[in-house]
């Protein structure tokens, strides 16, 4: 039987300095999983900008205790990867955008950034750092993806998805929009877990189903 193209795609928004994207990179990484062959999954960047950002390193610590306990992990994330000054992340997200357009698809190469940021407090706002993260995580030479990622093609991109998730009036990382062929569409902004995403996947890929049982029987609509 020939492979049909998912009618369903997912699509997270996502900042890879985000201590939220990181808590609910698990839930995708499951949502992958149970839905494979059936959903198309995809992330597009969505730059923090200073309204999102902490004014402090204790600021910064207090909301990773926060969404620690919340996620009821048996870490903590460490802030010294954020540096005074700095309103917006290009470097990663930049890095892992041309990576992608490199052949390293997929999570690993955001993911990398991430937990390099963290976990282990490396400073992911710097070009060259960024480029080696992410060039180890992705198989790439270092000073092609850095050339890649500094390139105003690459630039362009990540604004102009970012100004597709602002669209939206949302302001939290991660957000989930699930989108399917007949029209449907449903949003999480700021969820970490599986539960209310897959519920809402359940329903539209049935509401799918019906509509391919109802074409069976009668067709397309009459003119």
């Amino acid at each position: 039987m020939a492979e049909t193209t998912p009618r369903l795609t997912v699509t997270s928004y996502l900042d890879v300095i985000s201590s939220w994207c990181f808590w609910a990179a698990p839930a995708w990484r499951e949502l992958q999983e149970r839905y494979a062959g059936r959903v198309k999954f995809q992330w597009k960047v969505a730059l923090m900008d200073e309204s999102g950002m902490p004014s402090s390193h204790a600021q910064m610590e207090w909301f990773y205790r926060r969404s620690g306990m919340m996620m009821r992990s048996p870490f903590m994330l460490k802030s010294a990867w954020h540096e005074a000054g700095m309103t917006e992340y290009l470097a990663p997200n930049a890095v892992a955008e041309a990576a992608r357009d490199m052949g390293a698809g997929g999570d690993r190469v955001w993911l990398a950034l991430g937990r390099a940021g963290l976990l282990k407090g490396r400073k992911t706002g710097r070009w060259e750092t960024a480029a080696e993260i992410g060039a180890k995580a992705g198989g790439l030479e270092v000073a092609k993806l850095l050339e890649r990622a500094k390139s105003p093609e690459i630039e362009a991109r990540v604004r102009a998805t970012t100004a597709e998730f602002h669209a939206m009036q949302v302001n939290q990382r991660p957000t989930f929009v699930i989108d399917t062929t007949i029209g449907d569409r449903a949003v999480f902004a700021g969820f970490a877990k599986v539960a209310p995403i897959a519920a809402a996947i359940d329903a539209m890929l049935d509401d799918l189903a019906f509509y391919d049982a109802h074409a069976a029987h009668f067709g397309e609509p009459p003119a």
